[in-house]
């Protein structure tokens, strides 16, 4: 993990603010939307990210991991996705927010569904994100699936509300379920 001198002053900037955002909101079920807040002003601005940042993965997404924490309560991360790369569905260990840095992304969400015969999956709904989308994820009931549709690069900020050097990722679970489809299901193009 590259210390803090040696990161760009925009990045430093995002950290800073990040960091003033952990010290002063107590609240948890605010503080992914105030860290959203946070982040909105640097989306899309050129050089916040340095070229090995920003290095994509011929086989899968890539993840960059910018900077964690001193006492481990965040972690900045930069996912980088070529066209038609995709997360396996999954859901999270922690709060998220998640802004769209470059390029497009899909999001599609779904509902886990116990019965006492089966397990499975519906389908709640597709975001087509766009530069400068933010979105917050507070679990339990942040069961989704990211991909890059094309046609170039796409690359994600994602702040974690846990030390992910510590567990490798921000993965709490892996579906691997049967998944309904109900028509239509809706489709929100972010701006």
């Amino acid at each position: 993990m590259e210390t803090r001198e040696r990161k760009n002053g925009l990045l430093n900037d995002l950290i800073r603010r990040v960091d003033a955002v952990m010290d002063r909101e107590k609240d948890q079920t605010k503080l992914a939307d105030r860290v959203g807040e946070a982040l909105r002003p640097f989306l899309g601005r050129p050089g916040l990210l340095e070229p090995a940042q920003r290095e994509a993965d011929p086989t899968r997404y890539r993840q960059h991991i910018l900077h964690v924490a001193g006492d481990g309560s965040y972690s900045l991360v930069a996912l980088v996705w070529l066209p038609g790369q995709a997360t396996p569905i999954h859901d999270h260990v922690s709060w998220c927010t998640v802004g769209l840095h470059e390029g497009c992304e899909q999001e599609d969400h779904y509902d886990r569904i116990v019965t006492a015969r089966e397990e499975y999956l519906i389908a709640t709904g597709t975001s087509f994100n766009r530069v400068g989308t933010v979105a917050t994820l507070n679990p339990p009931g942040d069961i989704h699936v990211v991909s890059n549709p094309g046609p170039g690069l796409a690359i994600s900020l994602h702040i974690y509300g846990a030390d992910v050097r510590k567990l490798g990722s921000s993965i709490r679970r892996r579906y691997d379920l049967p998944v309904y489809h109900p028509e239509p299901v809706p489709v929100r193009i972010a701006s």
